[in-house]
């Protein structure tokens, strides 16, 4: 690993600072500050020339500043000559606007994959796209990971006894069927209707949950809606606990305050997104092991599959 380095953008250091911990490593001496009128400035200082750099920024609130913030480094990596730049991004923000669902609206995924890919990416390191085919969107090489083994160890060892996976809608199954396999445990479907972007009416509950632990799982939580509104409908529906699992924790707008106030009774999330001073009813699992044997994988030239296991 001597020829790696390892830089951070501001959006998620500790993070950042856990992974270059796993792998024995500090993270390099980079510079990010801004003028007077905002605009951000960045500074790598120290050689990187035929190094194999891994710059980790996740595209989290703030979305705009943190993503023109990895921009703008990896312009400054790419033109002090390194021998690879590998962008990794534990959170890929702007990922639910990956095709046109009305007339008129943009692709916001793949132009953010061009961005990444003008400024200087040589390969993307991500965890838990909103939509896999995100991957085919670029040119190059993408690793993509999934917090599934991490949040699954830790619901082995709660020794549930009646438990079933619960996908929150038809576009969770997938992952929810998954998780059930490996845990394992019973499959249920929640089927909703939206009818405004930040309204969810649950309809009803598809498979047996009476009795059971329910545990719902998605791969992100913005406000919280669709998960409450869950977990309500499970327990009408005899559920004796439920509990939320979910990969990237955006927790927009009062999120936190109502998940606190619901009937969730623990929510696991990871450490893609940093947040702070979560009430009890939060259980933050990290990703810094899996990032990091990723890392090394990658600088070594060896298999990412076995992190799949």
């Amino acid at each position: 690993m001597d020829n790696c380095l390892i830089f951070s953008g501001n959006s998620n250091i500790v993070l950042a600072e856990k992974i270059a911990n796993y792998l024995n490593k500090k993270l390099g001496s980079i510079k990010i500050y801004r003028f007077k009128d905002g605009e951000i400035c960045v500074k790598i200082e120290e050689n990187i020339r035929g190094k194999d750099v891994f710059i980790i920024q996740s595209n989290c609130p703030p979305v705009n500043e943190n993503l023109m913030e990895l921009l703008i480094t990896l312009d400054a990596l790419r033109r002090a000559s390194p021998r690879r730049i590998t962008a990794v991004i534990p959170y890929y923000g702007y990922a639910r606007q990956d095709r046109k669902d009305q007339p008129r609206v943009p692709i916001t995924a793949k132009l953010v994959a061009n961005l990444l890919v003008t400024a200087g990416a040589n390969r993307i390191l991500t965890m838990a796209l909103h939509a896999p085919q995100i991957q085919g969107f670029f040119d190059i090489p993408v690793d993509h990971l999934f917090a599934a083994p991490i949040i699954i160890n830790y619901l082995r060892e709660k020794k549930f006894k009646r438990p079933v996976i619960v996908a929150p809608d038809v576009g969770s199954v997938k992952m929810a069927r998954a998780f059930a396999k490996r845990l394992p445990g019973g499959l249920a479907i929640v089927d909703k209707r939206r009818d405004l972007p930040d309204e969810v009416e649950i309809m009803h509950v598809i498979g047996d949950v009476k009795g059971c632990e329910a545990i719902i799982v998605d791969d992100l939580i913005s406000t919280g809606n669709t998960m409450i509104e869950a977990a309500d409908a499970l327990l009408k529906n005899g559920a004796i606990e439920v509990y939320g699992a979910c990969t990237h924790p955006v927790l927009a707008g009062d999120a936190i305050e109502k998940i606190k106030n619901s009937s969730i009774k623990e929510l696991i999330i990871t450490d893609t997104i940093p947040h702070q001073n979560l009430p009890s009813v939060f259980t933050v699992l990290s990703v810094a092991e899996l990032l990091g044997e990723a890392i090394k994988s990658i600088h070594l030239e060896t298999t990412v599959s076995k992190l799949f296991i």
